[in-house]
């Protein structure tokens, strides 16, 4: 059978910033009959995610996550239709998930390393069993409930940075449906800050490419910050960190300004920000929802009933 699939074509360089040219799209062929415990598969949706960026290096510097092989085919979190099926868990007509779907558009698969999905937990959005419902929801989830110590009715404040991208969109909700009294976001264009307060319940959002984000800050946050969602790290972060309270704490998400550049993760604070996050006891510890998967299924449970209220948009 003749298939589309995507490979990496060249690496950027660690300190480079990906072109579409690292990447090309080619014809190829599978096997046309299923061996016993496989299932062929019909690719219809993909999530491309920041941490990919990391793949693109020969050495990922995670040892949880492995490099892309040049002119192999890309994988990462993927859902798709089974065509035909010989796994006895799975049939024609399931959907089903994975965290190493490859770029291609049929494949055949392993059944025993696929998810069968219930459309059902997501109103029938099967795409949000990649997001509000999948490893970013619980990305948001876990991180809040395992490093942002938040507490219903202690009057904290959160900030989100890269709040208008996957993670942080569904930060900010959850960190108010856990019981943060304000909820404040950090993004790149007037539009975004405008979808963050109007169709996401952020109490405010800030541009940090038009206006003064330390200024803003303190007019917003005027009690300080309590937890801070860290996506994007560098000058944002350190702006935010010089404003945090006592005993507050950061959930360590990502560092996307650093990405492109060859420095270790989490990368090191400027001297003047590690004072004050030691002086003020703010925790600053790396977080990894892999560490966390017993408590994926009552996770994706709450994220789904979320949905299903109409309490989280993706």
């Amino acid at each position: 059978m003749i298939i589309q699939r995507v490979v990496l074509n060249s690496r950027p360089g660690k300190n480079g910033v990906p072109v579409a040219e690292n990447f090309r799209l080619e014809q190829s062929t599978i096997a046309d009959t299923v061996q016993a415990g496989q299932v062929r598969v019909k690719t219809l949706y993909l999530s491309v995610d920041p941490y990919m960026r990391c793949r693109m290096n020969e050495d990922t510097g995670s040892d949880y996550l492995q490099p892309w092989q040049l002119s192999e085919v890309a994988d990462g979190g993927g859902i798709g239709v089974v065509e035909e099926s010989k796994h006895g868990n799975l049939a024609k007509g399931d959907f089903v998930t994975s965290f190493t779907w490859p770029w291609q558009t049929v494949a055949i698969l392993d059944g025993s390393l696929l998810q069968k999905l219930v459309p059902q937990l997501v109103n029938g959005r099967l795409s949000y069993f990649l997001g509000a419902a999948g490893i970013t929801g619980l990305t948001a989830l876990l991180g809040i409930r395992e490093k942002g110590h938040v507490t219903a009715g202690a009057n904290q404040t959160m900030v989100v940075s890269g709040a208008a991208g996957a993670c942080g969109s569904l930060a900010g909700q959850i960190g108010r449906l856990e019981g943060c009294s304000r909820v404040v976001g950090i993004a790149g264009t007037d539009e975004k800050c405008s979808i963050l307060v109007q169709e996401m319940g952020f109490d405010a959002a800030i541009n940090y490419k038009k206006e003064d984000v330390a200024k803003q800050l303190r007019e917003l946050c005027p009690g300080g910050v309590d937890v801070y969602f860290d996506n994007v790290g560098g000058d944002i972060s350190d702006t935010v960190i010089s404003q945090m309270n006592q005993n507050s704490h950061i959930i360590l998400c990502g560092q996307i300004s650093q990405y492109n550049k060859d420095v270790p993760y989490p990368p090191p604070l400027p001297p003047d920000i590690e004072k004050i996050q030691k002086e003020r006891n703010i925790t600053r510890e790396r977080f990894l929802v892999l560490n966390y998967m017993d408590k994926q299924e009552a996770s994706v449970l709450q994220l789904c009933q979320w949905i299903q209220e109409g309490k989280l948009k993706d």
